[in-house]
């Protein structure tokens, strides 16, 4: 038997958005559990930063708009 915790309502509306299909919240959790178990952190940090240079060439400055 699984036990209770208590989430706020972001945190619930934040774990249904995660879900793919019919992925249950508990799901959601022990997958993004096991995402980072497995994940190296630093490798993790590098794409997101490689991603968002990338990312930075297609914005356009608030001063230009």
């Amino acid at each position: 038997m699984g036990a209770t915790i208590h989430v706020n309502e972001d945190i619930k509306t934040r774990l249904k958005l995660l879900a793919r299909g019919s992925e249950t919240e508990d799901e959601v959790l022990q997958r993004l559990i096991r995402y980072y178990e497995e994940a190296d952190l630093e490798e993790i940090i590098e794409a997101r930063w490689e991603r968002l240079q990338k990312e930075k060439a297609e914005y356009i400055p608030l001063e230009e708009v």
